[in-house]
């Protein structure tokens, strides 16, 4: 994936594909690939605790999300995927993630790749808030 600036990898999901994630062409529903994505930036911030601070005056929201479709994914398998973050901003910080088949023999092949913007908001005024100090650790400093 080509970015201005570097991805720092923070976390890897495993997630085996339902046979109800597949469409009528017989492959996983593009959709789903944004829900596979979803879940990973979940579990992601689940294990830094900060879904544990969120409250009503202050978290996280996805302002954008993209997804390329490399190759269909097909019933059954495990998706793994890898979560990066690119360089923090005052309020944001984007996300990053890369699909792949895992425990087929191929884990290298990327299936799908995509984007998602988080920002740190306030969702009484809709405002945006500056990121936490802890999120802005988690980017490697040059």
């Amino acid at each position: 994936m080509t970015t201005e600036h570097p991805h720092h990898p923070v976390h890897v999901t495993q997630i085996p594909v339902r046979w109800g994630d597949m469409d009528a062409l017989g492959h996983v529903n593009n959709t789903v690939y944004f829900r596979y994505a979803e879940q990973a930036r979940i579990d992601w911030l689940a294990a830094q605790g900060i879904l544990d601070i969120v409250d009503v005056d202050e978290g996280p929201v996805i302002v954008n999300a993209s997804c390329t479709f490399l190759r269909p994914i097909t019933f059954p398998a495990t998706v793994e995927v890898r979560t990066l973050i690119g360089k923090p901003g005052r309020s944001s910080l984007p996300t990053f993630y890369e699909m792949r088949c895992v425990g087929a023999g191929d884990d290298a092949t990327l299936y799908a790749e995509g984007a998602a913007k988080i920002v740190w908001w306030n969702p009484k005024t809709g405002k945006s808030l500056p990121l936490p100090d802890f999120i802005r650790r988690m980017y490697p400093h040059d």
